[in-house]
C-alpha cells in the first residue's frame, strides 16, 4: 500500500483551504453584492411581482367658451371589477351582479371566472347601482370611480367640440385635437397578492391619485354660437336645404366666435347618428365654388394694383365673349353704364372680367394664393381640406381667368372664404384662424398658455383694406347685399349664387349654394359672419335673398350683444319705391294729449294706446329711435301728476 507523505497532505490541505476561502469570499462578495448594491432593485421588482393595481381614471379637462360657459365636463360613472381568484362563489356573485346591472348571468359568470387578473365586469354604470353592489360587499368584486363625458348643451357647437369614445378618448373635434392636453393621467389603486392573485393578509393599499387634464377656454362665445345656430335652425324650416353652414370669425385676431353647420347632432349620442353626420365638419371640409363672395379677391387685387379707378365706367350689354366663349351676366339685358363702384354693387360678371383681364393670370393668381387659397389655412381641427385651384399656367387661358375673376371654376372652404375677407377688411393682414384661447389649471384655475393672434402675411395695404371696406358697404346700402341692411349701424358685404357642380362634372338645374358674407362696423370691423345654404328649396336661389337677410340677423343680434352703439354716419339706403320700406324717427309724445296726437296725424306709425287718462306718460320705442315706416308705436297713457306728488 503507497503511503502519502506528510508535504503532499499538508499540501493538499492548503489548497483546499484556499479554494473554501475563495468560494467563502465570493459567496460573501456575492451576498453582500445582492444585498447592499442590487437590494432596492430586486425588492422593487418583488413588489412588482406581488402588486396589483386596479385604475383610478383621471377626470378630463372641462371645455369652456370665451364668456365662462362649460362646453364639456365629466360626471361621475363607477365602474364594476372583478378579481376572478379572490371570488368565492361565482355562481352567486353572478346572479347577484346580473341582478343589479341588468346583465345576462351566465355574461358575468364567463368574465369573473377568466385566468385574469383583474376584469371589468361593467363600466360607466349609474350611481345608484354602484352603491347597491358595495352594500353586497362581494368578495373579488370592487367599485372603482371612472367618468363620462358630459354635454351641458346638447348639440350647441357639437361639430367643433367633437365627442369621446369609452375610454374618454378624443375621437373628433376640439376633443381629438387637444386630447393630449385633455386626457391627464391616469392613477390607481395598489394592492399585495400572491402568485395566485390572493390578496396577502396584513398589507395596506396604496393610492396613486390620477392628475386630472387641463381645462380649455375656447374662442366661440356661446351667445353668437346661440344666434347663429337659432339662425341656421330657422333656415332648416324655412328652405329644406340640403346643408346649411355658418362661421363667425373676430378678424382682428382669427379667434372663431361661432362655427355651425347643418344637419346638427348631440355628441354624447353621436353612434345614433349617420357617420356623415358627425364625421364631416363642413365649414372647414366642403368644398365648393364660391361664386360671387370670392369677387372680393379680385377688387382688392385690382385695387392694391391700381389696374381700375371704382369711379371709371364701364358699359354692361348682359354678357362678355372671352375667347369662344359667351360669359353672361345674372341680369338679362345687363346694367347699362356703370361705375367700376356699381360694378361692385351690382355684382357685375362682366365688369369682374374686365378687372381680371386688367390684372392679367399672374398677378390675379397670386393675389389668390396670398390670400389663402389652394391650401389649408391651418385652424385648430382635423379634416380641414385645401379647395382646388387653377395652376398658374392654366390662368394663362382666357377663359380661365375671367371665370376665376368672378368665382367659378375654382373650389374653395367656407373657412379660406372667412380668413381671407377677413385679410380682405382688417388692414391687409391674413391671419390663421383657431378656435383655442387659453390652457388652464384644473385647480387652482391660473392660465398656463394664451394663444396669440398669429399673422401669415400682408396681402394688401391698410389703405387697400379701407377701400374695399368702403366698397363692401356701398354694396348693402345699395346694391345685392340690401337685405343685410341695418339702420343704424354700417355694415359691409358681398351676396354669392353659385351653380353646384354635378357627378358627371356638368353644371346642376336650379341647384345653387347662396351665401352671404358680412361684416361690421364696417369702418372698423369687429365680427365678420360668413353664411351658405346649400340649394334652399320653394325660393328664388339668390345669396341676397336667402343668405343676406340671415346674416343681418346674425349680425343685428352680435352688435346689440357686443353693446356697440347705433350711429348716424352710416350710408344712407337707396329707397326703392314699392320694394323698400322706408325708415322714420320716433318723435317725442310724453306730455303731449289725445288730442295734439289726433292733431299731429302721425301717419308714419300704427298707434296702440295702454291705459286711462288723457296725457301720455311713457311710449315705446323710446324718441329718436329709428324704425320702418308703419311700426307700432304704443303709448301709456295717464293724468297729470298734481304739483308736489
Amino acid at each position: 500500500m503507497r503511503r502519502v507523505s506528510q508535504v503532499t497532505v499538508r499540501k493538499r490541505i492548503w489548497l483546499s483551504f484556499v479554494i473554501g476561502s475563495f468560494l467563502f469570499v465570493s459567496l460573501i462578495g456575492r451576498l453582500g453584492y445582492v444585498q447592499l448594491a442590487k437590494g432596492q432593485w430586486l425588492a422593487d421588482k418583488a413588489e412588482d411581482l406581488w402588486s396589483r393595481d386596479i385604475p383610478v381614471e383621471a377626470k378630463r379637462g372641462k371645455i369652456f367658451t370665451r364668456d365662462g360657459e362649460v362646453l364639456a365636463y365629466n360626471v361621475s360613472a363607477p365602474s364594476v371589477m372583478a378579481i376572478p381568484v379572490q371570488i368565492k362563489d361565482p355562481n352567486y356573485t353572478a346572479k347577484e351582479l346580473a341582478n343589479i346591472l341588468g346583465m345576462n348571468q351566465e355574461k358575468i359568470y364567463k368574465l369573473i371566472t377568466q385566468r385574469e387578473l383583474i376584469v371589468r365586469v361593467a363600466r360607466k354604470i349609474p350611481e345608484e347601482k354602484a352603491v347597491q353592489i358595495e352594500k353586497l360587499k362581494l368578495p373579488g368584486i370592487a367599485i372603482t370611480e371612472e367618468s363620462k363625458r358630459y354635454y351641458p348643451e346638447k348639440d350647441l357647437a357639437s361639430h367643433v367640440l367633437g365627442f369621446v369614445g369609452i375610454d374618454n378618448q378624443g375621437l373628433a373635434g376640439i376633443e381629438v385635437v387637444y386630447d393630449d392636453l385633455l386626457k391627464g393621467k391616469n392613477g390607481a389603486i395598489s394592492f399585495y397578492a400572491d402568485a395566485k392573485g390572493r390578496e396577502m393578509p396584513n398589507q395596506s393599499q396604496r393610492f396613486t391619485p390620477p392628475k386630472n387634464g387641463y381645462d380649455l377656454v375656447l374662442t366661440i362665445d356661446k351667445n353668437i354660437q346661440s344666434y347663429i345656430e337659432r339662425e341656421l335652425d330657422q333656415a332648416v324650416v324655412t328652405y329644406n336645404p340640403d346643408h346649411a353652414i355658418a362661421i363667425a370669425m373676430d378678424p382682428n385676431t382669427g379667434e372663431i366666435l361661432g362655427m355651425a353647420s347643418r344637419p346638427n347632432y348631440d355628441p354624447s349620442r353621436f353612434k345614433e347618428y349617420p357617420s356623415e353626420v358627425y364625421n364631416r365638419n363642413l365649414p372647414i371640409w366642403m368644398a365648393y365654388e364660391p361664386g360671387s363672395t370670392f369677387k372680393i379677391i379680385t377688387l382688392a387685387a385690382s385695387l392694391q394694383e391700381k389696374t381700375i379707378n371704382l369711379d371709371d365706367h364701364f358699359f354692361d350689354p348682359g354678357y362678355i365673349k372671352v375667347a369662344d366663349s359667351t360669359l353672361h351676366c345674372w341680369k338679362d339685358g345687363g346694367h347699362g353704364s356703370e361705375t367700376f363702384l356699381q360694378v361692385v354693387e351690382n355684382s357685375c360678371n362682366p365688369g369682374f372680367v374686365v378687372m381680371g383681364q386688367k390684372l392679367g393670370g399672374d398677378k390675379l393668381y397670386s393675389y389668390i394664393k396670398n390670400f389663402g387659397f389652394g391650401e389649408k389655412t391651418g385652424i385648430d381641427l382635423y379634416g380641414e381640406q385645401k379647395g382646388i385651384l387653377f395652376n398658374q399656367k392654366s390662368m394663362l387661358n382666357s377663359v380661365n381667368l375671367a371665370t376665376t375673376s368672378f368665382g367659378q371654376g375654382v373650389s374653395v372652404t367656407p373657412i379660406q372664404q372667412v380668413a381671407a375677407v377677413a385679410a380682405a377688411i382688417n388692414g391687409g393682414k391674413l391671419l390663421t384662424p383657431h378656435l383655442l384661447k387659453e390652457v388652464r389649471d384644473p385647480e387652482t384655475g391660473d392660465v398656463l398658455k394664451t394663444i396669440q393672434p398669429q399673422i401669415k402675411r400682408q396681402v394688401i395695404s391698410p389703405e387697400t383694406s379701407k377701400q374695399v371696406r368702403q366698397t363692401l358697404e356701398s354694396v348693402v346700402s345699395n346694391g345685392t347685399g340690401r337685405n343685410a341692411y341695418i339702420d343704424g349701424y354700417r355694415i359691409g358685404g358681398k351676396t354669392g349664387t353659385a351653380q353646384k357642380v354635378g357627378p358627371n362634372g356638368g353644371y346642376l338645374d336650379n341647384n345653387y349654394i347662396v351665401s352671404f358674407i358680412g361684416f361690421a362696423p364696417a369702418d372698423k370691423p369687429e365680427v365678420v359672419i360668413y353664411v351658405a345654404i346649400d340649394n334652399p328649396k320653394g325660393t328664388v336661389q339668390f345669396g341676397g335673398t336667402v343668405a343676406a337677410p340671415i346674416v343681418k340677423n346674425i349680425i343685428d343680434s352680435t352688435l346689440q350683444y357686443l353693446e356697440i352703439p347705433k350711429r348716424k354716419d352710416q350710408l344712407e339706403k337707396k329707397y326703392r319705391y314699392g320694394i323698400d320700406i322706408p325708415y322714420v324717427e320716433v318723435p317725442n309724445l310724453i306730455g303731449q294729449t289725445k288730442n295734439d296726437i289726433i292733431q299731429s296725424l302721425y301717419t308714419n306709425f300704427t298707434l296702440e294706446v295702454e291705459g286711462t287718462g288723457n296725457v301720455v306718460l311713457q311710449q315705446i320705442p323710446k324718441p329718436g329711435t329709428r324704425v320702418e315706416k308703419g311700426s307700432t308705436l304704443r303709448i301709456y297713457m295717464g293724468d297729470n301728476p298734481k304739483k308736489g306728488d
